[in-house]
């Protein structure tokens, strides 16, 4: 069974955007995953987003248990997972009323009709069913009973009928993969292996998929599928990924490339834990996985991994650093090389646990007691969060400091082709241990001291502990300089504080400089962003850029310090419009440091920006 079996042409199209919505249980996110996995071997581009009830089984049926996953897919370079979508499966009645409202007019809407039951429809707040009362009049409606045909497709194999129903999502899959002449194989293959030791299962999974197609291919609902061609993206090797496997591969990467053990060790939190499951599998890369008893603890054994001359990692969100905060600071003092990845999520307190914000980074700045600066990275894509990762272990390990690196829920989870690297082209981010003493007194006799710091990086030498001649004190009280030793003297304390501030401050001359997408050179305004906006930004500067609006963008990776040159960008223009998935965090520290009258754009609803949102304020600043 393959693609080339449909009867009619197919219809060429350049993209398009699909949603699966149904219950939490109909498997909307494999579906959703199944597809795109399929699409990225195909070779079009593409781009997700994931969304799913905070609640581990949301009462059935419901609005509040609707579970969905959106998918954009096309022949050439995208950005963004689509502001709408132009086709919605939906499984149930609560699933169409929760999404029906973003389906694009005259969308394909793709509909279980064996759900819109009475019962359902009353569980949804349907007064009487939308296929029926004119209500879906502006859309092409669709109605395929999937529970039925699953139930038909599975007969034979003595599969109880409920288990038999779980695999309606299959059938879905499949009559999508038709609609859009997406390869067969690799999703028969996939469900060969997953469910390899589960017969039953497989036989009523691959019964459901192909009865989908099937009934895609013939039935005459349909007056042709639709073919979306490759995409040309730059020559290489590409694999689906999303941000949090990204950040687990930059990490062993960056370990490898440092010649460390890797130590991460993290408390289950959503959405950060995908990392600690990804790392768990992976120890023959000298990767060491702790599931520790609290946040606390987590970030504690991280320091004292790093103490013995590990990479020492931590992850949660944003509940979880306020936790760490006292051992981050402990870190800062004791001037280790550590990372704290922030998977950043709706909040205050549990907030929306499954949802996407960008409101940690004034946490990230500020969240410790005590002058406590450290650097901030910040990936700005799914596949980006390779390259931050790596990039914040060198700065980590470079100025023996903490680092907090900033993802959010929508880049954890959502997927993008990943260009695979040229692992010899990796930087070498490894750093040499201290061996020897580094002191003389004037009577000649050789001492180690802790604190005795590089001229260039201010960094201060690492050394393993049990280094023969190498015995040092370190700790949370304030030091002297150089010796190590606890010293209470006003004046040494200031000065340390005061020499920890310049060395991250420093840090601005060894990171590349904003650079700004202005094509005409004209543009009076200019969009800067941080994190995951990059892909909402660049696509609404490209459509207001068709229609004559000119306009700049920059996007920045390191938050502290600032790159050096960002001062000198935003001067260059009349307007500066910063889209923050907050209050105005970043916007805050732009005024206060360049004295720029930055114009705030904030969404703090759960969900990415949509490009046309930002495109709007652009044309209003633009005026």
């Amino acid at each position: 069974m393959t693609a080339e079996t449909t009867q009619l042409k197919p219809e060429s199209l350049e993209e398009v955007v699909i949603r699966f919505a149904g219950d939490s249980g109909d498997g909307m996110q494999l579906t959703g995953d199944r597809f795109t996995d399929v699409s990225a071997v195909f070779g079009n581009d593409l781009a997700t987003l994931p969304n799913f009830p905070a609640e581990i089984r949301a009462p059935a049926g419901t609005i509040a248990g609707v579970s969905s996953f959106q998918v954009h897919i096309s022949d050439h370079e995208i950005l963004t997972p689509g502001d709408a979508p132009n086709v919605l499966v939906a499984m149930n009645p609560a699933a169409l009323k929760a999404n029906l409202s973003e389906l694009i007019p005259g969308g394909t809407l793709l509909v279980n009709s064996d759900t819109f039951e009475e019962r359902n429809l009353t569980k949804a707040g349907y007064q009487a069913s939308p296929l029926e009362d004119g209500t879906l009049a502006a859309f092409r409606v669709i109605q395929v009973p999937m529970t039925t045909l699953t139930l038909e497709s599975t007969k034979e194999l003595g599969v109880k009928p409920r288990d038999a129903e779980r695999s309606k999502n299959f059938f879905a899959l499949g009559l999508v993969s038709w609609m859009y002449t997406r390869p067969t194989d690799d999703t028969i293959q996939w469900i060969e292996d997953k469910f390899a030791n589960k017969e039953l299962v497989k036989a009523a999974n691959l019964a459901a998929f192909k009865a989908g197609y099937n009934f895609g291919e013939t039935a005459e609902l349909f007056d042709h599928a639709y073919a979306i061609a490759p995409a040309r993206l730059a020559p290489g090797r590409y694999r689906n990924i999303t941000g949090n496997t990204a950040v687990s591969y930059g990490l062993i990467a960056a370990a490898q490339q440092a010649k460390l053990p890797l130590t991460y060790a993290s408390y289950p939190i959503t959405p950060a834990s995908d990392i600690l499951h990804e790392l768990a599998s992976h120890k023959n890369f000298c990767v060491r996985t702790l599931q520790a008893e609290d946040e606390i603890a987590a970030v504690n054994v991280a320091i004292g991994a790093s103490f013995t001359g590990h990479l020492g990692v931590t992850a949660t969100s944003g509940p979880g650093v306020d936790l760490k905060s006292e051992g981050i600071g402990l870190a800062v003092s004791l001037e280790l090389p550590l990372i704290i990845v922030d998977v950043q999520r709706g909040g205050p307190s549990t907030g929306l646990p499954t949802k996407t914000e960008q409101s940690d980074l004034l946490l990230a700045m500020y969240g410790r007691h005590g002058e406590a600066p450290l650097p901030i990275v910040a990936a700005r894509s799914p596949s980006h969060c390779f390259d931050a990762t790596i990039e914040a272990a060198r700065l980590a390990l470079k100025y023996r400091t903490p680092v907090i690196l900033l993802s959010d829920g929508y880049l954890a989870n959502g997927a993008e082709p990943w260009l695979l690297p040229d692992v010899d082209a990796l930087p070498d981010v490894s750093v040499p241990f201290a061996t020897e003493p580094n002191h003389t007194d004037d009577d000649g006799t050789k001492h180690f001291w802790p604190y005795l710091r590089d001229p260039e990086t201010l960094a201060r030498p690492w050394a393993i502990p049990g280094t023969p001649g190498l015995q040092h004190r370190i700790g949370g009280l304030e030091k002297e300089d150089g010796t190590g030793n606890v010293n209470y003297d006003p004046e040494n304390h200031e000065y340390m504080v005061r020499l920890r501030a310049q060395k991250i401050a420093g840090i601005a001359n060894d990171i590349a400089p904003v650079e700004v997408d202005d094509p005409s050179g004209n543009a009076s305004v200019l969009v800067i962003g941080w994190g995951s906006t990059y892909g909402s930004i660049q696509q609404a500067a490209r459509d207001a850029r068709e229609s004559g609006v000119e306009v700049a963008t920059a996007h920045l990776i390191h938050l502290n310090p600032f790159p050096a040159n960002l001062g000198e960008v935003l001067k260059k223009y009349d307007r500066v419009l910063v889209p923050e998935m907050n209050l105005g965090q970043l916007v805050k520290l732009i005024r206060g440091d360049f004295l720029v009258d930055a114009v705030s754009l904030t969404k703090v609803q759960g969900v990415p920006f949509r490009a046309s949102e930002i495109e709007q304020a652009i044309r209003e600043l633009a005026k």
